[in-house]
């Protein structure tokens, strides 16, 4: 090798680096020149002399930097293969250059430190300390000859620590043995940190006044902040001994930094990582120190000078990190503090409490939300919440908490201190909104605790806040000059309604509070009800206001159970708000607003009805008339509305506790929908998709689609009805006492195991109306038959359509953020029809949910229902989109499977799910089968008509639709102990990552009695178990990992003891690795199917050989240990090696079908070789007695090891 070799070799290198980083180079001059350098690291012999030469310090930056790679390159990908002396040749040339291979610490471009710093690190990783025991001393020699080093060895440190002990990007034995040299030397090397951080600050200090001394200054500096760089890696890891010996030496230095500008953030990172350590409580006792007098002034002026210097970025993130040193010290502070600890609180304890309020009242939102978790860990703990201190510190807290909840602070604003900050923290008012909404959901659940111990000084501020904002002047501010409902109204910005939206949530929390923590006898009833008084005297015509109004007046409700005569006022006031309106009598749709203070008035009202029916039922003749009143008038309310206060009559009806009386009233309330429902013209509407399609109206074509329509009374008549089916269903119950039922007639005798039969007042009217519901249920799924949609008029051919917000809903995307609640709500007709259609069928399907735990026997036992449900409900299913089935799955068959007593299974729900799963298996294999060549046809032009939007809308829908499927089945099919079946529901936004690492089945998985039924339905078997093992390697992986740990063992457990076919096995078993091809990038799906594929090839190996040959077929499987593994598992006299690593063997042998992350498939495998063993065990000699050794020196041996 020629040093000319070497210069033309470099010349052309040096062109071909000039090419690739030249913005003008063409992109095929690029390739060729990215080509070259690429094949060049990988076969050039000469790529030691020739990167050294490209790292000298003559050449360009780019150059240097492209040399320093090549030279990582050869130690990461060669180094095995290298002879010693080159070794030592290239690690002696890289120390070289770090000694005088550099321009000095200023000057240096960062991107060449990182890159020799990551060259020594990877030298390290295969050396030391084996082959290379003086790497520590020749650091510190080489950070004896001046700053520029040193910095690079701190480099090099944190380097280290990141690759062995952060991310562990080494294997094992190496982690193991570095990190054990580093530890054992970690006195030495805390030591050198420490002092090179000294010296350099106190250098820095005593320079930086003088004007000559600047760059040394700088460079001081800069070598101060790799240290606190460097400590920061090691800090969170090491032996709490070192962070605190020397009486925290360490600790007391880091605080001095925090008032020198230049090094307070890297100082602060470090206090905070050291303060944040867990461990055994003993060795955090030190910790302490920082309540200490000394560390307490410097962290709280730092505090105050970073603040008092303004808004300056730098300043800011300091401040942010100051106020996490003192949320983490207030936690090390509740985990020592404790009955049975040593520690006492200490002395500066109410010093910590007035810093950490400073904190809480600061303008930004961001530090405000930060105290809050600490706050409530204070308020909670046994000992600090009887501290007088903390005492005392409530009513301030609650004062911040009245401030902190007024939603102000939008970025895009600039009416209060905090926009300004909340520029910094949050991209746009979205991003804040969401943000606050859960600070403020944060504090009230702070606010309550801090109730907890003070209710009563809660329910006076909360008092004094209420009687304020209801005499404060309403100032909607300048926003809403363009008001389209009458000047004067509140927007959602308005200063008057962001206070009245803090006052309610803030009286709501501690109102709420108090009934549940104070004595019957101590409650201020008077007050309460004197504050009940002002409220329900108040009046507006603001609809924003009003219904904070009607919030606290239901914060305010249960003082009404101390003076039930409070109660009529309680209901004219809200009665009135059912009806209001901002301009009588106009014509103009309603506002958003005033929907909703309608809405909540309506729900205000059924809440009290459902919490307080004793309360109420006195006064129940009045509250009827009321509501026979307001019905009298069809255009007076919604058909929601309507429904709304007859479900509050239903359930005051329960207590009537008379089943003879109930049904009477029921009857009474009914008899309009069943007289308008039963009526010939009705049944012949909902029994014929032509003529129902043209009574709602959906087949015209509209000149002024805003304004026109026709149909709408029509509509509202069929909603109205099934509206009210549903309410009554809902809400009509029997006495919960069985002594109470019994003596109302309601209990009709007992099942053979003993549970109560009720029978439900509402039985009769509601299976009345069922047939007609089966029809229009029928009705609707057949508008989906293309002959119906065609029949659409032109203003509908969307009709059937998925409403955006429901759209948005499944893509994740946010709502819009400031919908403006002062203008009409104008929907255009087509997206009312749209709403009728999505909420008409959704409702007659709650209709058929709730029917199941309402009427019970009387519901099951109805004749042919399985029959009648096949053939509406399952009618025409390949037609109804995904977004129509999965409500249906959901909320009709879930709960009807759910509350249907097992008697009922082989008339009702066995003929029922069998041709329903046996159709979802089929209809989700094509929709997968779809997907996949999709994507594997990704580059073809024919997408042009299926814009990725609608594609990716679609793929979600069928990703949603697989979980609700898999969850029904489940539900089904498997008992899973402890857990509730009804909290399972599909979560729309999960997302593929979302994934739980819990990995091993329950052992209690087992299958319920119907899914033994089903089971031993042979085409519902085979139909139950493809599906749940198809789905493996459908690319969903939340489903795939609550398939494999719920449901594939128990299905195909039960299925053994029968003669299955070869194939089959083969089938099931190949599905679990295809899965794993597929999602074993995912850990928790990774380890999921590995266990479930190793309980599959243990109990059916011994009798299928043909899950062999399925093994064979996996790359690169070692077949001599497959042998190994298959011998054992076959000869059980064999088998004494534990669970544990039969299944890690295993896993190796699968290794080659596991899948890995896209960024992983492509990348060069780096090997480190394992260096000869540091610590050796000792096997003591069997010949002699360890423990009978006299010396006992064979005992103390076995622990030396």
């Amino acid at each position: 090798m020629s040093a000319e070799q070497v210069s033309g070799l470099c010349e052309q290198l040096v062109k071909a680096v000039t090419v690739i980083m030249d913005p003008a180079s063409t992109q095929r001059y690029r390739l060729e020149a990215l080509k070259f350098c690429e094949e060049f690291k990988e076969k050039c012999p000469i790529c030691v002399p020739c990167g050294l030469k490209l790292a000298e310090k003559t050449q360009t930056a780019i150059v240097r930097h492209f040399g320093l790679q090549i030279l990582e390159h050869v130690v990461k990908f060669r180094w095995n293969s290298m002879p010693r002396l080159e070794k030592v040749y290239l690690k002696n040339n890289v120390m070289g250059l770090i000694s005088n291979g550099t321009q000095s610490i200023l000057e240096e471009e960062s991107h060449i430190k990182d890159v020799l710093s990551r060259i020594v690190v990877e030298m390290i990783k295969r050396e030391w300390p084996q082959h290379w025991p003086d790497m520590l001393k020749e650091l510190d020699t080489l950070s004896k000859q001046g700053e520029t080093q040193t910095e690079l060895v701190m480099f090099i440190l944190l380097r280290l620590a990141e690759d062995v002990v952060t991310f562990q990007t080494l294997p094992t034995q190496r982690r193991r043995d570095i990190q054990q040299t580093l530890t054992q030397n970690m006195e030495k090397i805390f030591s050198f940190l420490l002092t090179t951080l000294q010296q350099n600050v106190n250098k820095y200090r005593h320079m930086k006044t003088e004007l000559a001394q600047e760059p040394k200054a700088q460079a001081n500096c800069r070598v101060g902040i790799a240290a606190l760089n460097t400590l920061a890696g090691y800090i969170d890891w090491v032996a709490l001994s070192h962070i605190t010996a020397d009486n925290c030496k360490l600790l007391e230095m880091l605080c001095l930094l925090l008032n020198e500008p230049e090094l307070q953030i890297g100082a602060s990172e470090c206090l905070l990582i050291a303060v944040s350590r867990k461990g055994k409580l003993e060795d955090r006792k030190p910790l302490m120190v920082l309540f200490g007098d000394v560390a307490m002034h410097y962290i709280l002026s730092a505090a105050q000078t970073a603040d008092g210097e303004g808004l300056v970025e730098k300043h800011y993130v300091f401040l942010k990190r100051l106020c996490q040193v003192l949320c983490a010290l207030g936690s090390q502070l509740c985990a020592l503090l404790g009955s049975d600890s040593d520690v006492e609180t200490p002395a500066n304890f109410g010093k910590y409490l007035e810093a950490f309020l400073a904190f809480t009242t600061h303008p930004s939102q961001f530090l405000r939300s930060s105290t809050q978790i600490t706050w409530g860990a204070l308020f909670r703990h046994e000992v600090l919440s009887h501290d007088p201190l903390l005492l005392a510190m409530i009513p301030k807290y609650l004062r911040a908490s009245m401030t902190n909840l007024v939603k102000v602070g939008f970025p895009s604003k600039t009416d209060s201190p905090s926009c300004e900050y909340s520029r910094f923290d949050f991209d746009s008012d979205e991003d804040f909104n969401a943000f606050f909404n859960s600070f403020r959901a944060q504090q009230g659940e702070v606010m309550r605790m801090a109730c907890r111990l003070d209710p009563r000084t809660g329910f006076q501020m909360a008092g004094e806040w209420l009687k304020y904002q209801l005499t404060a002047p309403v100032d909607a501010g300048p926003m809403n000059s363009c008001s389209r409902t009458g000047e004067g109204l509140c927007s959602i910005f308005s200063p008057s309604f962001v206070q009245w939206d803090a006052m309610t949530f803030f009286s709501e929390s501690v109102i709420s509070q108090m009934f549940r923590t104070m004595d019957k006898d101590d409650i201020p009833v008077n007050d309460g009800i004197d504050l009940l008084q002002l409220v329900l005297n108040f009046e507006t015509k603001d609809p924003l206001i009003l219904s904070c109004v009607l919030t606290n007046v239901s914060a305010l409700f249960p003082f009404v159970t101390y003076r039930p005569e409070c109660l009529p006022q309680v209901l004219s006031k809200l009665f009135a708000s059912v009806t209001f309106e901002v301009i009588e009598e106009s014509k103009a749709p309603r506002t958003r607003a005033v929907k909703n203070v309608r809405r909540h008035a309506c729900s205000s009202i059924i809440k009290m009805c459902r919490d307080y029916p004793q309360l109420v039922l006195p006064n129940f003749e009045m509250l009827y008339n009321h509501v026979k009143q307001l019905l009298s008038n069809e255009l007076l309310l919604t058909q929601m509305e309507k429904c709304a206060l007859m479900e509050a009559l239903v359930l005051i009806s329960n207590q009537f506790k008379d089943y003879q009386r109930q049904k009477a009233f029921l009857e009474e309330l009914m008899a309009p929908v069943a007289g308008l429902w039963l009526s010939p013209e009705m049944q012949r509407v909902l029994s014929d998709p032509e003529a129902f399609i043209s009574y709602v109206g959906a087949d015209n074509k509209i000149a002024d689609p805003v304004l026109e329509d026709p149909s709408g009374l029509n509509r509202s008549r069929i909603s109205f009805c099934v509206y009210t089916i549903l309410g009554v269903v809902k809400r009509a119950r029997w006495p919960a006492a069985t002594e109470e039922a019994k003596a109302g007639g309601f209990l009709l005798g007992y099942m053979p195991s003993g549970t109560p039969i009720y029978r439900n007042p509402c039985t009769e009217q509601v299976l009345k109306l069922f047939d007609n519901l089966l029809a229009l249920i029928r009705t609707h799924n057949n508008l989906y038959m293309p002959e119906m949609v065609a029949r659409l008029g032109e203003t509908f051919a969307k009709a059937l359509d998925m409403l955006e917000v429901e759209k948005n809903a499944i893509l994740g995307l946010p709502q819009p953020l400031l919908e403006l609640y002062d203008s009409p709500v104008y929907k255009t007709v087509l997206e009312r029809m749209q709403g009728f259609f999505c909420t008409l069928y959704d409702n007659c399907f709650h209709i058929l949910g709730n029917a199941g735990p309402s009427m019970q026997q009387d519901f099951y036992t109805v004749e042919g229902l399985a029959t009648q449900l096949l053939s509406s409900a399952f009618i025409n299913l390949n037609n109804i989109p995904d977004y129509r089935l999965r409500p249906m799955l959901r909320v009709f068959v879930k709960p009807l499977v759910l509350s249907c007593p097992s008697e009922y299974y082989e008339t009702l729900v066995c003929p029922m799910l069998g041709p329903l799963f046996t159709y979802l298996h089929v209809r989700l294999s094509q929709k997968w089968q779809v997907i996949n060549q999709r994507s594997m046809l990704c580059e073809d032009d024919a997408a042009d008509d299926n814009p990725e939007s609608q594609e990716m809308l679609e793929e979600q829908l069928v990703r949603l639709l697989t979980r609700e499927v898999m969850d029904l089945i489940t539900v089904c099919c498997v008992s899973k102990k402890g857990v509730e079946h009804n909290t399972t529901a599909a979560v729309d936004g999960d997302d593929d990552e979302a994934m739980a690492t819990e990995v091993t089945p329950p052992a209690s998985a087992e299958l319920t009695e119907l899914g033994k039924c089903l089971m031993n339905q042979e085409d519902v078997c085979t139909a139950l178990l493809i599906t749940a093992y198809a789905s493996l390697s459908w690319k969903d992986t939340l489903s795939c990992q609550r398939t494999t740990t719920q449901l594939c063992w128990p299905l195909l457990k039960q299925v053994l003891p029968g003669n299955l076919l070869p194939d089959a096995v083969s089938w099931f078993f190949t599905s679990v690795l295809k899965g794993l091809q597929i999602h074993g990038q995912h850990d928790g799906c990774m380890a999921a199917l590995v266990h479930l594929a190793f309980q599959i090839y243990e109990a059916l190996r011994p009798r299928y050989t043909e899950l062999k040959a399925v093994m064979e077929q996996i790359p690169d499987i070692p077949r001599d240990s497959l042998e190994q593994f298959d011998s054992k598992l076959l000869n059980p006299a064999l088998q004494k090696v534990a669970d544990k690593r039969r299944k890690d063997h295993f896993k190796r042998l699968i290794a080659g079908c596991i899948g890995k992350p896209l960024a992983e498939q492509f990348r060069k495998e780096v090997h480190i070789r394992n260096l000869p063993s540091l610590f050796k065990k000792v096997k003591p000699s069997l010949e002699t007695d360890v423990l009978q050794n006299e010396d006992g020196e064979g005992l103390t041996a076995l622990f030396e090891a």
